[in-house]
């Protein structure tokens, strides 16, 4: 661990935390350094003045299964690690099994994905990487289903319209797609339902990030409802 004079006064924090996790730190493996040496070698701008190297975890698709009632994120295309962090740490808040990133999604575990998930996504299991057509499959095969969102009101597989309270309350993993392009074409024709946010007509989409974290809330409340 790299700590500099600022980031000493976190240093007791976060000792604390390692030491109740399997990635225990030593005080003698700690390197003290000034402010401006730290900044040079940090690789974010305003760094926080603590630095250190973990072993990535390493998750399987049976891990994000891990309840009986499954609640998945799903990251298809996001480009931007803030808001690809944000949303991993809204999903740890409100009860998320665990998250998958299709191919072409930012990492979750790069340096500006960790800072902006608040360590969410060193703990909320997260499988990296598979083609969409795969994880569709794993899905169906586990009866999970398949709820996209939309910036377009939702609607059933069925084609009637509604919202998709009862795909949220019990087995189900939420594609969110990129601001810009979506959701891929393949995803949305294998959706079970589309879910969307009412929101006033001047505004064409939200953030990824804010509306990920709102439909998250939905899903932890319906969920607590029964």
């Amino acid at each position: 661990m790299l700590v500099s004079v600022t980031g000493e006064r976190e240093m007791e924090k976060i000792l604390r935390a390692a030491s109740q996790s399997e990635a225990g730190i030593s005080r003698d493996r700690i390197l003290k350094t000034s402010d401006k040496m730290f900044d040079s070698v940090a690789g974010t701008e305003t760094p926080q003045g603590v630095a250190a190297l973990f072993r990535q975890p390493v998750w399987g698709f049976e891990d994000v299964l891990r309840r009986d009632t499954p609640l998945i994120v799903v990251l298809a295309g996001i480009q931007d690690p803030g808001n690809l962090g944000t949303i991993l740490r809204s999903a740890e808040a409100f009860g998320a099994t665990g998250a998958v990133t299709t191919r072409g999604t930012a990492d979750p575990w790069s340096p500006k994905a960790i800072r902006a998930s608040a360590g969410s996504a060193l703990r909320l299991p997260i499988v990296r990487g598979i083609a969409p057509p795969i994880l569709l499959a794993q899905l169906k095969m586990h009866q999970i289903k398949v709820v996209a969102a939309s910036s377009q009101p939702g609607k059933s597989s069925a084609g009637g319209p509604g919202y998709p309270r009862d795909a949220l309350r019990g087995p189900a993993a939420l594609f969110i797609g990129s601001e810009g392009a979506g959701l891929p074409a393949e995803v949305q024709h294998a959706a079970d339902m589309t879910i969307s946010i009412p929101m006033s007509e001047t505004v064409e989409s939200l953030n990824a990030a804010v509306a990920a974290s709102l439909l998250l809330y939905e899903a932890a409340r319906l969920r607590k409802e029964g």
